[in-house]
């Protein structure tokens, strides 16, 4: 079984998405490749994924021998095709500062670096001022002992020990928790890599030809650290530092040491290092890390990511000067420009503390509007929620001060097992959700599984069209063994918040009252069996034009309207929003689509049901006046996005009624 596609993952399989898709490859049994140019991999690893350099709009081939062969064509291929955004970096977890990882990486000061500064790799915006913190751990030198036959089976043994420790030890940090939220999908990448198959058995190989496992361990990873190298894409490239990152800490563990942690790190103390791990970094007390001067790393590695994510200024690529700085008492960096300044004069000094203020006036600014709650002169809140797709997310939204969920996507539940979720386990995801944001909604979405995102347990029809074909609402009234299951877990979690329910795919209002005949079914059934249940308002997605035509029969049978504007407009627009070609006509701001959303607003008026909007444009700047005009009352985005349009929202209200 085989199926080519073009890749729609944004950047391509980089680090985390290669975690995902290897992921969903290993949750099959079948054997899984993927072929690109004519070079095939196994998609159960990832750093021969990675390798492969896998780009956002490259034509692939998955292809699959085994009992479930076509289940894991079918959903690899619509993971590559259409990744769910609340997967993607685009809407994961970003910091407690709020900070997008994919944000513009910083420029290079143009005009030639200051008398007194250092030029190096702007790799995250900021200013810092602050006291020196050196971090230059022993390195790990080869030990190149000389095995004898008998020797190597033990060696082997101790090799597998030290890899199953560090995959033990990253396995415990992701469920401790002590990992930020924002960081957690490149540990697990990094867990990943620990635990692939080409890592192994190239030490592996180095042991069986009687080289002691440290040295096996060097050197198998400064060859797949090579392979990346060679690579053309910057990103990728930066991936040889987590293969070295990794076997650092598999070297520690065979030779039974510990990592220096950062845990003694002062208030605003600038970072100095010649490297760090990412691992190391994302378990620091990174919101006293001031900033960040290492010696390696570029503007793409893990470290500039997470110094982006957590608002830590960063300069990297700085060399062996790392060296001559250990003993300076302050360092200064400008990581926008890329500049560090060791030891800086009176004057630099008062420039680095002004530019440090300015910065902490405006983060403030920002983080002032975490608590704030927009309203209209009546009194009329404008929620301000966040789009999520897993219970990973809830901290930094709420960290990011968002009232409630716009949009819970409930897919990727399912897509995380081989088997259809339990209804025990939906409702401990639904009920764990409603009591993190009570007493604010949460809406979540019923299933919206289609050809398009294809799922285990399910079969699905081929389709020329999977966007017009069985998908969303359709599918779940056409098996009621699924729906039901979903809906009853939802009546169950109900007891624990605000929760509100929504319908995808919605056209015909016949598609809501069998989805109410349901629902009272699932209420009777929970009642005859002593199951505790609560009620939830029910609501559909506008997102087809037939919605939009009939808004005014669906207004009288639900209690809220959301607008999916990334279905609708290219339902509107018809055109592909997987399609480059048509790309420019995927715009939700084109009149044609305004108007479907005003005259769903205009429904909702009427017949006095709140309307809200969960697609992209709900974030954006030009047109959320536009949306307040039309009267929503909620506006669900990715959790980097809130703040920002908070503090607009309000502007927008306060000007409103003060005039």
């Amino acid at each position: 079984m085989e199926r080519s596609t073009i890749v729609r993952v944004h950047e391509g399989l980089h680090a985390r998405p290669a975690t995902r898709f290897v992921k969903l490859a290993k949750s099959f049994e079948s054997d899984v490749q993927i072929r690109k140019g004519g070079k095939a991999v196994s998609a159960k690893s990832s750093v021969k994924l990675m390798l492969l350099g896998v780009k956002e709009g490259d034509e692939v081939t998955v292809s699959a021998e085994g009992a479930d062969a076509a289940e894991a064509v079918e959903a690899l291929v619509a993971y590559l095709e259409n990744p769910l955004s609340g997967t993607e970096e685009g809407a994961e977890p970003t910091a407690t500062d709020i900070v997008p990882t994919d944000m513009a990486i910083p420029s290079q000061a143009a005009d030639g670096p200051p008398a007194g500064a250092f030029q190096a790799v702007g790799a995250s915006e900021g200013i810092a001022l602050g006291p020196v913190f050196a971090h230059f751990p022993a390195r790990i030198e080869p030990e190149q002992k000389t095995l004898s036959a008998d020797q190597i089976p033990d060696e082997k043994q101790r090799f597998a020990k030290a890899v199953a420790s560090v995959e033990a030890r990253l396995d415990a940090s992701l469920a401790a928790g002590d990992v930020p939220a924002s960081d957690r999908g490149i540990i697990q990448a990094l867990r990943d890599i620990a635990g692939d198959d080409e890592l192994k058995a190239a030490t592996e190989r180095s042991i069986d030809a009687g080289l002691d496992a440290v040295s096996a361990v060097i050197a198998a990873s400064s060859g797949i650290a090579g392979d990346f190298a060679k690579l053309d894409d910057t990103y990728l490239k930066a991936r040889a530092e987590d293969v070295e990152s990794v076997a650092r800490q598999i070297c520690l563990a065979l030779l039974g040491e510990e990592e220096a942690r950062l845990d003694d790190i002062a208030d605003g103390a600038v970072l100095l290092a010649e490297d760090i791990g990412a691992w190391d970094l994302a378990r620091a007390p990174l919101k006293r890390i001031g900033g960040i001067v290492c010696g390696h790393g570029g503007a793409t590695s893990h470290v500039a990511i997470i110094a982006r994510t957590h608002g830590i200024p960063a300069v990297l690529g700085a060399g062996d000067k790392v060296h001559d700085w250990r003993q300076a008492r302050q360092i200064g960096i400008d990581g926008r420009r890329g500049l560090v300044f060791p030891d800086p004069n009176a004057e630099t000094r008062r420039k680095l503390e002004a530019g440090v203020a300015e910065a902490d006036r405006e983060r403030a600014a920002l983080q002032s509007y975490r608590d704030v709650e927009p309203k209209r002169a009546d009194g009329t809140p404008i929620h301000i929620a966040a789009n999520l797709g897993s219970l990973d997310e809830i901290e930094v939204a709420r960290q990011a001060g968002a009232m409630g969920v716009g949009l819970f996507r409930t897919e990727l539940l399912f897509m995380r097992h081989m088997h259809l979720p339990s209804e025990d386990m939906q409702a401990e995801t639904y009920g764990t959700l409603a009591a993190a944001f009570a007493p604010y909604p949460v809406i979540v979405r019923t299933l919206d599984i289609g050809g398009d995102k294809p799922i285990a347990g399910i079969e699905f029809p081929e389709e020329d069209n999977p966007f017009l074909g069985w998908r969303g609402i359709r599918m779940c009234l056409d098996r009621p063994d699924i729906f039901k299951t979903q809906l009853r877990a939802l009546l169950r979690s109900a007891l624990n918040g605000n929760l509100k329910v929504m319908l995808p795919m919605v056209s015909d209002v016949g598609e809501v009252r069998r989805t109410r005949s349901l629902i009272e079914e699932c209420r009777k059934e929970l009642t005859a069996e002593g199951v505790p249940h609560g009620d939830f308002a029910l609501g559909i997605m506008i997102e087809t034009p037939a919605a939009v035509f009939a808004a005014d029969e669906l207004a009288a049978e639900v209690s809220f309207f959301s607008v999916g504007t990334n279905d609708l407009t290219q339902y509107v627009m018809a055109a592909d929003r997987l399609s480059p070609s048509v790309s420019a006509l995927n715009d939700a701001g084109h009149p044609a689509v305004m108007a479907a959303i005003g005259q769903a607003a205009k429904a909702a008026e009427k017949a006095g049901i709140e309307i809200g909007m969960c697609g992209e444009a709900a974030a954006r700047a030009d047109l959320i006046p536009r949306f307040l005009d039309m009267g929503l009352t909620e506006l669900s985005m990715s959790p980097a996005s809130i703040l920002a349009v908070k503090k607009q929202v309000s502007g927008i209200l306060e000007k409103a009624a003060a005039s």
